[in-house]
């Protein structure tokens, strides 16, 4: 049951990018394709997050520079744990 959360956990960000993408979304926030398709595969929270700062502040400053910032952090997993926790749990 776990691996099926994990699962859906993993694909919720990029099922949200996909609708951003076809919303238009992110041709608001980013010049080309290229970002968005970087962050799709390798930081979709960071995608998410930096696409809206942009669209809504216009720039990463101050409380949104906050906000990037810990969506950058949890797809690096320094956030929930990552994979020294899970590690923790073989012992």
């Amino acid at each position: 049951m776990s691996c099926l959360f994990g699962c859906i956990a993993f694909l919720v960000p990029r099922v949200v990018l996909v609708a951003m993408f076809f919303n238009g979304y992110l041709d608001r926030a980013y010049e080309t394709r290229l970002w968005p398709l970087l962050g799709f595969v390798f930081m979709p929270l960071t995608t998410i997050a930096y696409a809206w700062v942009h669209v809504t502040h216009g720039s990463v400053e101050g409380v949104y520079f906050v906000v990037v910032l810990l969506a950058v952090l949890a797809d690096l997993g320094i956030i929930g744990g990552g994979a020294r926790g899970r590690h923790r749990d073989d012992d």
